[in-house]
């Protein structure tokens, strides 16, 4: 068993998409990133590299390097998927938690499971996302960005 943690954050602006966990939500500003910003996702992938000491995400997809310039998150997470299972590993479960102010992100959790469990090829009940707010302190709660932690448990995979 191998144990990881990943953290992310993304600064709020407009004229970008808000997409967390592979979902868009509607709101008036998005993540800045190379990327997609998907902070959730990359707290997760970096978790799981953590968990093999593979790096982070900025080792992987560097954010100079342009075939990575508005990347899907989610196709970076099924790299690091496979990339664990080359080394003979995978996911025993993941818990997560977005920290955002704002939007109130409830009604998306479901969802936001549901596709990265997907994209994992594991269950829906080994993945938890949950969602707090800062009680407006700290740059999260004044709503200048969004951050997101995950810790992810990896199992040596049989045959």
């Amino acid at each position: 068993m191998r144990i990881g943690h990943g953290y992310d954050v993304h600064k709020l602006v407009e004229g970008r998409k808000l997409i967390i966990g592979g979902v868009e939500i509607q709101h008036e500003k998005g993540l800045l990133g190379h990327s997609d910003a998907d902070v959730l996702v990359h707290a997760v992938m970096d978790a799981m590299l953590g968990a093999l000491a593979l790096g982070d995400i900025g080792k992987h997809f560097p954010d100079n390097d342009e075939k990575y310039s508005g990347a899907d998150s989610i196709e970076l997470l099924r790299y690091v998927r496979d990339l664990i299972e080359s080394k003979g590993y995978v996911v025993g479960n993941i818990d997560c938690t977005v920290i955002a102010q704002r939007p109130k992100l409830s009604s998306y959790i479901e969802a936001m499971r549901n596709i990265i469990a997907e994209t994992l090829e594991t269950d829906v009940d080994n993945i938890s996302v949950k969602a707090t707010t800062e009680e407006r302190l700290g740059f999260t709660g004044n709503e200048e960005g969004i951050s997101a932690h995950s810790v992810c448990i990896l199992l040596k995979s049989v045959g």
